[in-house]
């Protein structure tokens, strides 16, 4: 285990995250799926935090997630879910203005610190993209 610092601050905190789209729709495919990952990763960026596992599948998603103790996890994932849908919103619905994001992901999400797990998690993810496969799609990000 590698810790990370801030000023006065050693620390390692990871969380694994799940969230679903609204109604469970099985709409993360394709292009969405595609555009997704790189937005989910300079979401994270911004906020000081790193995704170190992730995938999708048709109806949820899967984060292995490291955010300092400066943040909270909720902003963090508040903020990535909220941003993204507004980029997918923009980019797969042709408006650029006034638009939220509303209708993409389900309020709230699952949360489980990771610890000394961590191997254990991502193994978990990865095992994700046997479903995928059954539907022909691969979704790691």
């Amino acid at each position: 285990m590698s810790y990370e610092s801030l000023s006065h601050t050693k620390w390692d905190c990871k969380y694994h995250i799940v969230f679903v789209p609204k109604g469970r729709r099985k709409i993360l495919y394709g292009k969405i799926r595609d555009y997704l990952g790189p937005v989910f990763h300079e979401l994270a960026r911004q906020r000081d935090s790193q995704i170190l596992e992730g995938h999708m599948v048709l109806d949820h998603v899967h984060i292995l997630i490291s955010i300092p103790p400066k943040h909270s996890v909720s902003s963090v994932i508040g903020y990535i879910k909220g941003k993204s849908a507004i980029a997918v919103a923009r980019q797969f619905s042709g408006r650029q203005n006034n638009f939220n994001g509303e209708k993409l992901w389900a309020r709230g999400y699952a949360a489980s610190t990771v610890g000394y797990e961590e191997d254990q998690v991502r193994k978990y993810i990865q095992h994700q993209e046997e479903l995928d496969k059954r539907n022909n799609d691969n979704g790691t990000f």
